[in-house]
């Protein structure tokens, strides 16, 4: 059987992991079995946590919104439900920047919804 020569394959496959894995804390990035666990975990991480982001993100602004809602003396399932009546389409982002930054607009918001629902 013929000789094989792998030529560099193997230690740019080897590279490209422990690249990878700079900046993790001891062996991890410097031995490669370990570091390659250590990668394979950390994308595996980073897959499921692009999901989850959006998914604490809009838990964050329903959390803002209703603490700014309940203010105004209106739940936040109430606040949504009027503000659908009323035809007002501002998304739950939007909604929690304004309970936070401009909380006079807000209010104004969740009037005109009142408004509407009666």
């Amino acid at each position: 059987m013929t000789r094989v020569k792998r030529g560099n394959v193997a230690r740019k496959r080897r590279k490209k992991i422990l690249k990878l894995a700079k900046g993790f804390r001891g062996s991890h990035s410097t031995l490669f079995r370990t570091a390659n666990q250590q990668v394979m975990k950390a994308l595996r991480n980073a897959y499921r946590d692009r999901k989850k982001r959006k998914r604490d993100f809009r838990r964050l602004w329903i959390t803002r919104i209703n603490a700014a809602a309940r203010m105004n003396g209106v739940s936040y399932s109430q606040l949504m439900g009027l503000m659908k009546k009323a035809n007002i389409q501002l998304n739950r982002k939007m909604l929690a920047q304004l309970a936070v930054l401009d909380p006079t607009s807000f209010n104004q918001v969740v009037e005109l919804a009142n408004q509407a629902g009666k």
